[in-house]
């Protein structure tokens, strides 16, 4: 058996359990009506597809029994009564047993039966002991030890959060060091207060009364003042030893992170590697000839991330073949080969995955799409000679719960559940889904998701006195507009942006508005507007908000919030300990277009389509007085395959930028520079107008709270502490920019 096969099998045998138990106990619940059939009906769905992964079509013919049966349970033509009950329990048991009889070659094996004639259940089938799951595996030169997945998640939690209570200890060394500053100034002033007394006692006259009094002071201000250097000696090497530790135990919680990470991260070839094949015996048996290739399968990817993202992609799969594939002789009329291509791809890009799933086939029918919305009461029909409604409305509205365009259900088709399945699967990672045609013929399906499933870096701002965090991935740049120069488009504020070398007029819309307050004005302050510019697909919103906190990495919660559910993918724990939640940018979008139907329809933030190119070779100006961080930067870079051009400061970065000799596509700057600081630079950048919409990275040793705020209120893009410098924490900074 290849190694692959076996790895397939370990996860199946894993899997099919944890479904199998799952439906076991939601039928204990439903006579108490407790019961969740779209949980169930979505793990037998589940259990078929795993089954056919893994090649045990009677397996896949018995789950697939299950599935209908959940089907009609949930559309209402079959009761769930005992007799029913009792014949899902014996599918299960079959199932098990069967299971057992290809995993255990040596039992006897058992032949798959029609399911409603199925036997009863299997009496004794012993579990693994605790001892055998835990048992040493000789693989001939290293040793291996059986853990549980669920234990593994356990730990890489316990260490995520070791990591946040560390970030919040980073308060309670700023405070230290502000003991330490308010020690030394009042140390500074006893010593003029010392001074002063000795002046005034050597002035009064001998034998006078003053000069007694300053006599009988001296032994009791020699000894406060012997006291108080005592006092600054050590708060200065508490401060010192803190520090140390603090880095210390930071580094080690570091690197606990990344040995953790590399144990739960798994090849992607482990959970999709069969996925070809699959799709490739359904189309067979549905009568069509489709090529279907996997790229970057040897990617390494968080277990749990791959795990929710299975179904999704395999049902992408089937509809890219259900709803793409044309007959042979169509294709040939158009010009396409004859025989269909369907391509799934895995990526990583700016430190997330790139999921891709891309067709050569007809492409997304817009006209139908159209019609089911209107059938389903999701659009309003047009009048005639009307215009169309926009295409980014029309391909967003098939990830709405039901949507589907099927027009009849098999087991190509699948049972109409749509695309609401996948995009809710993405969002619960933090991530995003997109669907886009592709030219000149085909339609691709990209998921953007981390990683890891629990660590994302977000962005934190806030409104109305409510703190959020928005995905970094998902935020174009922070933008610092003048109110009095924004446009005004039916009534609504908006303006006039340069993205990606095209002119847009973006909608500019209060964050609060969107979440909670209808009515909500657009914040300003000093006459300016704060707003973060987020895209989904070709559509730009720019959301005001109050004020940006922070960019960093933290854990994610998935949680339901009460009257944002459709909002918000999950929540945050702040330093003190309220909940922040963290909104989905895709879906701030789409609810924008939903709200403002009529200026969506116009185009507003609409950027025009334009095919995906091979990346150019991009360039970035590094600025940095430090002739040592300018060498470790310029060779990370250079080996990532970027073009590096060097500047000593500000003034010096200003002539390259102005020279016009180099396109360059991000500048990285310290802050502490002579000449011209990197706040300064900064600023200069973006009060020119021919340089304002370049980003700006600040990766600089200055961590305290308001340094960060003052950068992002500036316009940086990101703001980096060299204290916790991490090459890949840098390389993903960039990706996300550029």
């Amino acid at each position: 058996m290849t190694d692959i096969r076996k790895q397939l099998l370990e996860a199946f045998d894993a899997e099919h359990r944890e479904h199998l138990g799952a439906i076991r106990s939601a039928l204990d619940q439903a006579g108490r009506g407790e019961i969740d059939l779209t949980d169930v009906f979505r793990r037998a769905h589940s259990l078929k597809g795993a089954a056919r992964a893994v090649d045990m079509p009677s397996v896949e013919e018995v789950a697939h029994q299950l599935e209908a049966l959940f089907s009609q349970v949930l559309e209402g033509q079959q009761s769930l009564d005992e007799p029913t009950v009792a014949t899902v329990r014996r599918n299960l048991d079959l199932i098990e047993d069967l299971v057992a009889g290809i995993l255990k070659p040596s039992a006897s094996p058992v032949e798959a039966q029609p399911a409603p004639t199925l036997t009863t259940p299997r009496e004794s089938e012993p579990s693994p002991s605790k001892a055998d799951a835990g048992a040493p595996v000789d693989a001939g030169g290293s040793a291996y030890l059986r853990v549980a997945a669920d234990q593994m998640e356990e730990l890489s939690t316990s260490m995520h959060q070791l990591l946040t209570v560390l970030q919040a200890n980073e308060s309670l060394d700023d405070d230290l060091r502000q003991v330490e500053l308010e020690i030394r100034g009042l140390r500074r002033s006893w010593d003029q207060l010392q001074e002063q007394m000795n002046a005034s006692g050597a002035a009064a006259q001998p034998g006078s009364r003053a000069s007694r009094n300053a006599a009988s002071f001296t032994p009791r201000l020699r000894d406060f003042d012997q006291g108080l250097k005592g006092l600054f000696r050590r708060i200065s090497a508490l401060t010192r030893e803190r520090r140390h530790s603090s880095w210390s135990v930071e580094q080690a919680a570091r690197q606990l992170r990344e040995n953790v990470d590399r144990v739960s991260l798994v090849s992607a070839e482990t959970v999709f590697g069969a996925f070809g094949q699959m799709v490739r015996e359904i189309a067979r048996k549905a009568g069509r000839d489709v090529d279907v290739r996997s790229l970057g399968l040897e990617i390494q990817v968080d277990r749990q991330v791959l795990q929710a993202l299975k179904d999704p992609v395999m049902h992408l799969l089937r509809n890219a073949v259900s709803h793409g594939a044309e007959p042979p002789d169509e294709r040939m009329a158009k010009g396409k080969p004859e025989r269909a291509e369907v391509t799934l791809e895995l990526a990583s890009r700016g430190g997330r995955l790139v999921v891709s799933i891309r067709d050569d086939g007809r492409g997304p029918d817009l006209a139908r799409i159209e019609q089911v919305a209107i059938e389903r009461g999701l659009l309003h029909s047009r009048a005639p000679g009307h215009p169309p409604p926009m295409m980014d409305q029309l391909l967003a509205i098939v990830f709405t719960p039901g949507f589907s365009t099927a027009g009849e259900v098999d087991r190509l088709s699948g049972r109409g559940m749509g695309l609401s399945v996948v995009a809710e699967a993405v969002r619960k990672l933090q991530g995003s889904v997109l669907l886009r045609p592709r030219y000149p013929h085909g339609t691709e399906v990209v998921l953007n998701v981390p990683f890891t499933a629990a660590r994302q870096p977000l962005l934190l701002l806030e409104t109305e006195g409510r703190m959020f965090g928005l995905p970094a991935h998902t935020v174009e740049r922070l933008l610092r507009l003048r109110a009095d120069t924004l446009e005004s488009v039916e009534g609504r504020p908006a303006a006039r942006i340069e993205i990606r070398g095209q002119d847009v007029i973006v909608p500019i819309v209060a964050l609060a508005a969107l979440t909670g307050s209808p009515h909500a004005p657009l914040p300003t302050e000093a006459g300016h507007v704060k707003a973060v510019l987020v895209r989904h697909g070709s559509r730009t919103c720019a959301l005001a908000v109050n004020a940006f906190h922070d960019v960093r990495t933290m854990l994610v919660s998935d949680v339901q919030a009460v009257g944002l559910n459709d909002l918000v993918s999950g929540t945050v724990l702040m330093e003190d300990e309220m909940p922040a939640l963290v909104l989905s940018p895709d879906r701030l979008i789409e609810h924008w277009i939903r709200n403002e139907s009529r200026l969506a329809s116009g185009g507003l933030g609409l950027t025009q389509w334009v095919q995906e190119e091979e990346r150019q070779a991009r360039t970035i100006l590094v600025v940095d007085d430090s002739i040592t961080t300018r060498t470790l930067e310029k060779s990370i870079l250079e080996a990532q395959g970027y073009g590096v051009l060097l500047s000593v400061d500000g003034i010096d970065a200003l002539h390259v930028l102005r020279s016009g000799e180099a396109m360059i596509d991000l500048v990285i700057a310290d802050v502490e520079m002579p000449r011209m600081d990197g706040f300064g630079l900064l600023q200069a950048i973006k009060n020119d107008p021919r340089l304002s919409t370049l980003p700006v990275i600040l990766m600089t040793s200055r961590a305290d709270p308001e340094d960060v705020r003052r950068g992002l209120d500036l316009g940086a893009s990101a703001y980096i502490t060299k204290q916790k410098f991490d090459q890949r924490e840098l390389l993903a900074t960039i990706g996300q920019v550029l």
